[in-house]
């Protein structure tokens, strides 16, 4: 970074263009500095500066050409010290399958014996999910560690099958450990919309600086704000189609639940009536048994009177 362009950063103001929340951004810069990447990788492992011998991006973004639908997929393929491998994804809009699709990526990044080596040989593999969103509601944590565990003993199944999700939205909730590794300050970078938010967290040390630096930097080159701006039409037409599909879903239910009201109110109706026609037979078996009990008195009346005749008769 020469002096024109930290003279440059140091007089930006206002709102920044993309920031470290358009994941194409995020993806370039970690794949443009290295002293950036192994920063946050770093951070997020907690290991020192001088636990990382090399740290390489396995999934470079292409920017001379056009943009594909598999690009669109933004996460981070990182080999750390030719040994490690690790999936950093940056996402924004709630995915209520984050858990099953995080699981899924990981799986595969675990896959990742070569010919001839051995199941010992197996790599340590690391899922990381940057989120804008809460994962589990229930249990919010700002930094969450996840491996495969014996549910009784509560030992470590294995430990080379790892799962992280850092909620930028829980920062509140960071640890000591969190802050010693300055993660909070990552999270707040990641949320920063102006320079001067930026420049404040660049005052914390070079790495900050340098992360600060190389997003003005990206956001004066054609061809990154061309990958970014992209990226979030790409975004806003996802938005807008669930969006739309939500919609209809709602004019659907209320649909749905106006035909449930006009046939519980059916229902209702022809209740009253089956109430009202089993009065009605309830009253006319009432009249049925008075008939019957006046016929059976003009019988016992007309069986008097014959009796009274028969009785004159005789005298």
């Amino acid at each position: 970074m020469n002096n024109s362009q930290m003279t440059t950063l140091k007089n930006a103001t206002g709102k920044i263009d993309y920031t470290l929340m358009n994941d194409c951004m995020f993806h370039i810069v970690m794949q443009s500095n290295k002293k950036v990447l192994t920063g946050l990788v770093c951070a997020l492992l907690h290991l020192h500066q001088d636990d990382v011998q090399s740290v390489t991006v396995l999934n470079p973004l292409e920017l001379g050409e056009q943009i594909r639908d598999k690009d669109y997929i933004l996460d981070i393929k990182v080999l750390l010290n030719n040994h490690t491998v690790i999936n950093i994804e940056l996402q924004v809009r709630a995915q209520n399958f984050w858990n099953d699709r995080s699981l899924s990526y990981l799986c595969r990044l675990f896959d990742n014996l070569e010919k001839g080596e051995d199941y010992c040989d197996v790599r340590p593999a690391y899922h990381i999910g940057i989120l804008d969103f809460t994962l589990f509601s229930e249990y919010p944590e700002f930094y969450a560690t996840n491996k495969m565990m014996n549910v009784q003993k509560h030992y470590i199944y294995n430990d080379k099958f790892t799962l992280n999700v850092l909620d930028l939205n829980q920062i509140e909730l960071a640890t000591d450990e969190d802050r010693l590794w300055k993660l909070d300050y990552w999270a707040r970078l990641f949320k920063s919309k102006t320079w001067e938010e930026l420049k404040m967290l660049a005052q914390q040390n070079d790495v900050f600086m340098e992360t600060c630096e190389t997003i003005f930097q990206k956001n004066q080159d054609e061809k990154v704000r061309y990958w970014c701006e992209a990226r979030e039409e790409a975004e806003r037409v996802a938005r807008t189609i669930e969006r739309e599909y939500k919609q209809t879903i709602a004019e659907q239910s209320n649909t749905i639940a106006e035909k449930d009201n006009i046939i519980a109110e059916d229902r209702r109706l022809l209740s009253e009536k089956d109430n009202i026609i089993a009065e009605d037979r309830r009253l006319l078996s009432e009249k049925d048994n008075a008939l019957a009990e006046k016929d059976n008195a003009l019988i016992e009346k007309d069986a008097l009177i014959a009796r009274l005749m028969a009785q004159l008769n005789q005298k």
